[in-house]
């Protein structure tokens, strides 16, 4: 018996907390699976698992070699990664999610760059900004906008992202424009963002010198897809905060026109998330390398800070 590859099966079956799911998320046939557990139990002496029809629960002494059979695998994996970055490729499948407007706009335009450098690498792309359960999807990292407030992951900031306030000519034409950010909370509506993990409708922040204000805003709609977030404004659905980059094709078409333009928004932070108990390998390494180097190269786009030129065009 390989120890190894048989602590890594019960780590796994420990995580899924099922033969079935461990075997397909190992890409290996359930009987494998079972036959390597057991072979490890039978090595121990000691019974790691109890096992029903439907899961399996860990036994006391389980849950203490599963605590310390996941530092020795992160051990073994962080020394093996050590010494092969500088001579291997990185390779194999690589797991991503991230909402869709940061697919379109920031990942695909550069893919072609992305496959060039890491050639052996396959990149399966999640979109949305929803919930995930890393070990049940097999996902290595996600790209999410917004502090991280899942105590699980282990978080990395990788950059920031200016917001305006926008609404479509239409909008403005029917409700007239807001005088300060508190009309957005009484007169006047936004589209609500909801949060996916508290299920409730970001808030916005505004500062004007030394002025802050903080609205809940006031929707007819709220959606949990950043796509259909500015499609909405497009609509005339309301008032929306986001980075110009993100807007640039709207406002050349006069779809949207900025607006509360005296008052800066919070700076949208961007962090790169993954699970404590997976080892950052190699390839997550240099995609989150290249993705700092694309937010870069947007942030110094010299179109997300002149906002005002398209109210002149506008009007």
């Amino acid at each position: 018996m390989d120890q190894l590859s048989a602590m890594r099966v019960f780590v796994r079956v420990v995580e899924m907390g099922n033969f079935t799911r461990a075997a397909a998320s190992l890409n290996m046939p359930k009987t494998t699976v079972t036959n390597l557990v057991q072979s490890l139990e039978a090595r121990l002496s000691t019974k790691l698992l109890n096992r029903t029809t439907r899961r399996v629960m860990v036994t006391t002494d389980g849950a203490l070699y599963y605590e310390r059979a996941l530092q020795i695998i992160g051990d073994v994996d962080e020394l093996d990664n050590s010494l092969s970055t500088s001579q291997a490729q990185p390779s194999g499948r690589l797991r991503v999610e991230m909402a869709g407007i940061f697919a379109d706009l920031i990942v695909l335009p550069g893919m072609c760059d992305f496959h060039n450098r890491f050639p052996q690498i396959q990149l399966d792309i999640g979109v949305g900004d929803r919930l995930v359960d890393y070990i049940a999807e097999n996902v290595d990292c996600a790209l999410r906008g917004g502090t991280p407030a899942d105590q699980s992951l282990i978080a990395r900031k990788v950059g920031e992202l200016k917001l305006h306030c926008y609404a479509a000519p239409r909008y403005l034409e029917r409700v007239g424009h807001p005088e300060h950010p508190e009309d957005l909370a009484t007169s006047h509506y936004c589209v609500g963002y909801l949060h996916a993990q508290s299920g409730r409708v970001w808030t916005m922040d505004f500062t004007r010198g030394e002025e802050f204000c903080q609205v809940d805003p006031r929707y007819i709609i709220s959606v949990n897809d950043s796509r259909t977030y500015l499609n909405a404004a497009v609509s005339g659905l309301g008032v929306v905060q986001s980075a110009p980059f993100f807007v640039k094709d709207a406002l050349a078409k006069g779809e949207l026109v900025p607006i509360l333009t005296d008052w800066q928004c919070e700076r949208l932070p961007l962090y790169i998330v993954y699970p404590r108990t997976r080892h950052l390998s190699n390839k997550v390494r240099v995609f989150i390398d290249w993705l700092v180097r694309q937010l870069q190269v947007i942030d110094r786009i010299p179109f997300d800070l002149d906002v005002t030129d398209f109210q002149r065009k506008a009007s």
